[in-house]
């Protein structure tokens, strides 16, 4: 295959990968010369490696750890750091300087910034106002919040303290937030007053009056005024003003819990989409290190780089853009729609800031594409270095797309990993080039093989994503489950004590990594499995479909291949547009790809972070129940399914 990109020498030797190259063969007395062999060592010398990770990010700690892994028979056994005192937020607090840390944009609102030294500020006064307010260590202060300077004040001030950080994003319902943070009984709840999306404001109080009265351990609501400047308080009991709670005292030092370094930091849920969303507790320290390994060596992230995002709150990637500030980089967040005024403004947002690591979803690539955008002609985008794509696997065509429209000299990395490890599996390399439809490598230190359906490691094959042994960001419990029943279930039940992700995917000969879809939405016709996303990227590249879904159907003793389209303004899916689909499937893959019956729906169903929901369609199909709708962006799509009459058995 020839290469898309291929990095420049210079930026080759400039980067922190190379640096950290230098440290680890000078300090191991090794050869190192290349990602793989770097890669290698990391897997076969974990505790070398991940101790070097702490050295070369410059973990703070007030007490050093007194052994680097305690492995254990059962994976989900291992300790890390033991004997190691921290503070998640110390760290990410560690620059106090007139440097910019936060860039906040909301739709047609002037842009907020704020420099390190203000962060601190807040942050102090914040934790103090919390403290007199009675929380501590442990306790949970939960964010229904957008993605603002604010919320990230509000999580800092918190973690300071040792208590648990959970959010999620105003556009969830209520029942949505109580299947969540009923779960947790949080002691502070913050939110706005409402937010923006689409050139319209939407109320938030009003969901919040509702969330209250079925969870009792809210102590106090703090209200961030954002759509209004003074809105009114008074159907909210127990709220108050985001500054008005905050201490009036200046020049606050914070006083940083000293925890171990499995002390919780976040809780973060399942999708929930099947059921009840299960709570994924993540540690402090596994969450740091492993945020600044991939910020540091798979992004390249330096101080004086600007990165962004598209993500909400209630998103793994709001955690893992935060830990940005752990590099003293500046973080842009942006709330409201990345297509209004149009298709172009997170594009004009990257120019008039000068960003430098673009992240966004798939489905955003794949939109633009759609709708024509041509960001390379219409905006200067001299600054940016990185794109970065996850959230559903990138289309082979849409890396196409970005070199051809977006920027010739980029490094686009696709990325993928999950709720589950707060951080990836398969990332971007400043030092590797890029090929058509794979993401670059597997992440450092993460022992990823693609097991067969009999638990031995295939190449250049597909297969399950597995990790064979133990890393720093696994989740270190699941709330309410003290036997980690839960726990064993969601990842060690299918291989035994191997982690279990769930993604379908290929390991190719020259170390990439390609994602086929999840293994729970693997179509199974005849017996022979194929993933998802090699349907969708045959369809989706056809210009009269906008979008698709495609699930199988149990079906006279086999399983038949649906797919559902939406057409583009205009277009109608009559049988010339069907015959058109299926040959541009069968001669772009196999026979077996081709769905046995093509049907025209006008919405896709999706999660409010924009992942397709195949399970909750083929659960509608199989007159299953789709037990927590709250977690769809779209809910009332589904019930079209359930009409169809071709469906019928």
């Amino acid at each position: 295959m020839t290469p898309l990109w291929s990095p420049p020498l210079d930026r080759i030797e400039n980067s922190n990968l190379v640096r950290f190259m230098k440290v680890v063969n000078t300090k191991f007395t090794l050869t190192l010369s290349n990602y793989h062999e770097l890669y290698q060592w990391s897997i076969d010398n974990r505790e070398d490696f991940w101790e070097s990770v702490w050295e070369f990010g410059g973990i703070v700690a007030s007490k050093p750890y007194e052994k680097v892994l305690e492995d254990s028979p059962e994976m989900l056994g291992a300790k890390w750091f033991l004997g190691a005192k921290l503070n998640f937020a110390e760290n990410l607090l560690r620059f106090k300087d007139d440097h910019v840390a936060l860039v906040f944009k909301g739709e047609n609102l002037p842009v907020r910034k704020m420099t390190y030294a203000e962060l601190y500020d807040s942050v102090a006064r914040m934790a103090a106002a919390m403290r007199s307010s009675g929380v501590t260590a442990g306790d949970r202060v939960a964010g229904y919040v957008p993605n603002m300077s604010e919320t990230i004040v509000a999580m800092l001030a918190a973690t300071s303290i040792g208590a648990i950080w959970s959010s999620c994003s105003p556009d969830f319902g209520i029942k949505g937030v109580l299947d969540r943070f009923g779960q947790i009984e949080p002691k502070i709840l913050f939110t706005a007053n409402g937010y923006y999306y689409n050139g319209k404001s939407h109320d938030c109080l009003e969901k919040i009056s509702g969330i209250i009265k079925e969870l009792p351990s809210i102590q106090k609501i703090v209200v961030i005024p954002y759509t209004q400047e003074k809105p009114d308080l008074s159907r909210v009991p127990n709220a108050v003003l985001f500054q008005d709670f905050m201490s009036k005292e200046k020049g606050l030092s914070i006083e940083f819990e000293q925890l171990p370094f499995d002390h919780p930091v976040y809780i973060m849920y399942s999708s929930g989409t099947t059921g009840l969303p299960k709570c994924m507790v993540h540690g402090a320290g596994g969450t740091l290190i492993q945020h600044l390994k991939e910020h540091l060596f798979h992004c390249d992230l330096k101080r004086s780089d600007k990165i962004y995002y598209f993500t909400t709150c209630g998103w793994m990637m709001w955690n893992w853009l935060v830990s940005g500030l752990a590099i003293g980089a500046t973080v842009i967040l942006f709330d409201g729609s990345p297509f209004y005024p149009d298709s172009g403004a997170i594009f004009k947002l990257a120019e008039e800031e000068g960003m430098t690591i673009f992240g966004t979803s798939a489905r955003y690539i794949s939109a633009i594409e759609k709708d024509g955008l041509k960001p390379r002609e219409l905006y200067d985008l001299s600054s940016l270095r990185m794109m970065c794509s996850t959230g559903s696997p990138l289309a082979e065509e849409s890396f196409g797309y970005v070199y051809r429209d977006i920027k010739e000299d980029i490094n686009l990395a696709s990325i993928s990993g999950g709720t589950d490890i707060v951080s990836c599996f398969a990332l971007g390399c400043p030092i590797l080039p890029v090929y058509e439809g794979e993401l670059q490598c597997r992440g450092l230190g993460m022992k990823i093989q693609a097991f067969s359906g009999y638990g031995k490691p295939v190449l250049g094959e597909q297969g399950e994503l597995v990790c064979t042994a133990s890393f720093p960001s696994m989740p270190v419990y699941f709330w309410n489950d003290p036997d980690l029943k839960k726990y064993r279930s969601a990842y060690f039940s299918i291989f035994p004590n191997v982690w279990h992700h769930g993604d379908y995917v290929e390991i190719t000969l020259h170390g990439g990594v390609k994602i086929y879809g999840r293994s729970d939405a693997t179509l199974n016709p005849s017996g022979v499995r194929i993933g998802t996303a090699e349907i969708y990227r045959q369809v989706e590249s056809l210009d009269e479909i906008v979008d698709s879904i495609v699930v199988g159907q149990d079906w006279d003793n086999d399983v038949r291949v649906l797919l559902f389209v939406k057409t583009a303004a205009g277009i109608e899916l009559d049988e010339a547009l069907k015959q058109k689909i299926k040959k541009t499937i069968r001669e772009n893959t196999t026979p077996r790809h081709v769905p046995a019956l093509i049907l025209s729906i006008d919405e896709i169903p999706v999660t409010l972070n924009g992942k397709k929901v195949e399970l909750a369609v083929r659960n509608v199909i199989e007159g299953k129940p789709v037990t927590n709708k709250d977690a769809l962006a779209n809910p009332g799509v589904l019930d079209q399914f359930a009409k169809i009459p071709e469906l019928k058995k």
